[in-house]
């Protein structure tokens, strides 16, 4: 971008930011008391209202045990926009289901394909009901406020009428608080990742909790080496996985599958 906000080709022709200027946006979004968003700062990243995300980057601040204080210097940002797609979990609704029953479904994907666009809108149509399902209480824990975006504890994204959101919790922790004291039919995560993690969803499923979880991922490759080093061989958590891909600068579906005998994945859905 140029200095008037244009798009231009060549970089010598582009707009670079002072460091005053970085300062003040840094400001504007932390409301000029960066100290209340110290802890996000630790995170990487600052979250504001409608659920939007900004990325950090500058020189990390470390203490004892390589514990991350904070971030100063801040250099470069990287603001995500989030988007509220209703309808964008339709194609994968009828999958999702089996005899009225919701099963355990994993959306696998890169960053950046809509994984976490199609977990919200699944979470808002399990909770509300559906053609397949008749609505359910739903527990999600929005570590880092992206599903249900909220401000100030209020969702700004619809998450559907029966669902309780646990706002910027860790997501193991926030699992078992949600499982043993409200009672969710349904949980909901994004960006599985850490054993403590997986160990938490198989403790939820050992509790006939259904479950509703994203991954960074290319796909059923990479699922099964996550799985294998984090929870037994012999163990599986979902009975569906999604994977998304980015084809002509669109995010699509690109394969479903399902387990089959409890001990085969078969796909069932292949884009061509």
């Amino acid at each position: 971008l140029d200095s008037q906000g244009q798009f231009r080709d060549f970089s010598e022709d582009v707009k670079i930011l002072t460091g005053a200027e970085m300062k003040s946006i840094i400001n504007h979004i932390c409301r000029y008391s960066l100290y209340a968003y110290e802890d996000e700062l630790r995170q990487g990243f600052l979250s504001v209202q409608g659920g939007h995300r900004v990325g950090i980057a500058g020189q990390a601040v470390v203490a004892e045990k390589d514990v991350l204080r904070t971030i100063k210097y801040i250099s470069g940002l990287n603001i995500r926009i989030a988007h509220e797609i209703k309808g964008a979990a339709d194609q994968v609704i009828p999958y999702v289901y089996k005899e009225g029953k919701i099963l355990n479904t994993l959306i696998i994907s890169p960053p950046g394909c809509g994984k976490t666009t199609i977990l919200r809108d699944l979470v808002r149509q399990v909770s509300d009901g559906n053609p397949y399902g008749q609505g359910m209480s739903v527990g999600v824990v929005d570590e880092r406020s992206e599903i249900a975006g909220c401000y100030l504890g209020i969702p700004q994204n619809d998450v559907g009428i029966r669902t309780d959101v646990l706002d910027r919790c860790p997501k193991a922790r926030g699992m078992m608080m949600l499982i043993r004291s409200m009672s969710p039919g349904v949980v909901a995560i994004d960006e599985l990742g850490d054993l403590e993690e997986w160990k938490a969803l198989l403790y939820a499923s050992y509790c006939g909790t259904g479950i509703l979880a994203t991954m960074h991922g290319a796909g059923m490759e990479d699922y099964m080496i996550h799985k294998n080093i984090c929870i037994p061989e012999q163990e599986d958590i979902f009975d569906r996985c999604i994977v998304l891909r980015r084809r002509n600068q669109q995010c699509v579906i690109e394969e479903i599958y399902k387990k089959e005998n409890g001990e085969v994945w078969k796909c069932i859905y292949q884009r061509y």
